[in-house]
């Protein structure tokens, strides 16, 4: 990343219509962490047949299966190392483990919030994936610049509040764009 490229951390990227890569059509991915090094996100629309209950039945997490957070869908984060976990997590004091993106929304890999996820002491908002997607060192500014992505700014409610199937749109649109009239093809000035 070079010095006058921004981060673009607690960023949406927006998939254009023309996404040639069949795993991202139509996503919305949070970016994590965009440095030097490349970039981090996670696939927020993109519902895999997992429930929170299911998973944490899987990995040994004794859970409440009557709680309404054990039947929220688990996402496809992304196609990189899909055997892990992470969950996106409104801000909540004392949750050491996880790391701040945000003032308003903080990420980990810690089991130590899984148990709290069919709790009373849960986080207000959650959202787990299973897998990330990653971009080397100037890959995704690449990207950018293809037009294969929007970016749009991170808003916390259409991660936890907007049902994944309409978060895409939900994401267009708070740009202030119709999407009947997104192009398909872009170009560069």
């Amino acid at each position: 990343m070079s010095k006058q490229t921004e981060s673009l951390q607690n960023t949406f990227l927006v998939a254009m219509p023309n996404m040639p890569d069949p795993r991202f059509k139509h996503s919305v991915t949070y970016i994590c962490e965009h440095n030097q090094d490349g970039a981090m996100g996670l696939v927020i629309n993109q519902p895999t047949n997992l429930t929170v209950g299911e998973l944490l039945d899987q990995i040994d997490i004794e859970n409440n299966k009557m709680a309404s957070n054990s039947s929220v869908a688990v996402m496809s984060g992304g196609p990189v190392h899909t055997d892990r976990g992470f969950v996106l997590h409104s801000s909540k004091p004392g949750y050491s483990s996880s790391s701040a993106i945000s003032s308003e929304i903080m990420i980990t890999t810690s089991k130590d919030v899984l148990h709290e996820l069919t709790s009373y002491d849960a986080p207000d908002n959650f959202l787990i994936t299973l897998g990330y997607a990653g971009w080397d060192p100037g890959q995704l500014e690449q990207e950018l610049f293809e037009n294969t992505w929007l970016t749009v700014p991170a808003d916390p409610d259409i991660i936890f509040n907007t049902p994944a199937h309409l978060r895409w749109q939900k994401a267009i649109e708070s740009l202030g764009i119709d999407i009947n009239k997104l192009s398909l093809y872009s170009g560069h000035a």
